[in-house]
């Protein structure tokens, strides 16, 4: 897999298996510590990728993966994709 985006300034990507087709995509905070939770620097989800398919995929949440997006439309922050009215689209 050729990951598209860099790392923005305090932040980390990291990967794991997710089951025999899919790779889980992390980004991780490492450029400030958090007074909750038990982990100082929380991890969220990116998004998946198909190893099979060779594409990548929005999460709806951890443990299940969405629609197949284009790899254009994602940011370096998540493959999550904004859902906008065409009023919002035209100031974005």
């Amino acid at each position: 897999m050729k990951f598209p985006h860099k790392p923005p300034k305090g932040y980390e990507y990291w990967q794991e298996k997710f089951n025999t087709k899919l790779t889980r995509i992390w980004i991780k905070n490492i450029g400030m510590d958090f007074n909750y939770g038990d982990d100082p620097h929380p991890s969220s989800v990116w998004g998946f990728y198909d190893n099979k398919k060779g594409c990548f995929i929005a999460p709806i949440n951890h443990k299940k993966p969405g629609k197949v997006v284009n790899i254009n439309d994602t940011t370096p922050y998540s493959a999550m994709q904004l859902k906008l009215t065409p009023l919002e689209k035209a100031f974005v």
